[in-house]
């Protein structure tokens, strides 16, 4: 792997995120933030829902289903997911968690990593 630093990391894993959203899920983020903490990469997608799925939101059960919806789609999709961080990290992925907002149309995905990413970055 070559190495790169930890802004240029940062982006890689955001492109490659804005790409799977885009392939998968139907639809790409508006912005996306990856932040790399040790082991750990944080990664915040803004504008993920879809115009029909704002509307839903709009009541309690609407928002539960969205939940429902998005969590069982990101699930289906944990083992391509892994892969993708896998393939330009070059870590295993010990856990990934996630959540979405049906308020703010946000999702974070946080992926923890068998091990530290800060000593692999050119200075």
């Amino acid at each position: 792997m070559v190495k790169l630093t930890k802004g240029q990391l940062e982006a890689k894993i955001s492109e490659a995120m804005i790409k799977f959203e885009k392939e998968f899920m139907g639809r790409g983020p508006r912005e996306t933030d990856t932040i790399i903490i040790k082991d750990a990469i944080l990664i915040r997608l803004k504008g993920v829902l879809t115009p029909a799925e704002e509307q839903l939101a709009k009541t309690s059960e609407g928002a539960y289903l969205i939940k429902k919806i998005r969590v069982q789609l990101l699930e289906s999709a944990k083992a391509l997911l892994g892969q993708i961080i896998i393939d330009i990290t070059g870590c295993k992925i010990k856990s990934l968690n996630s959540d979405i907002s049906t308020k703010t149309g946000e999702r974070v995905i946080v992926f923890i990593l068998d091990q530290n990413l800060e000593s692999r970055f050119k200075s």
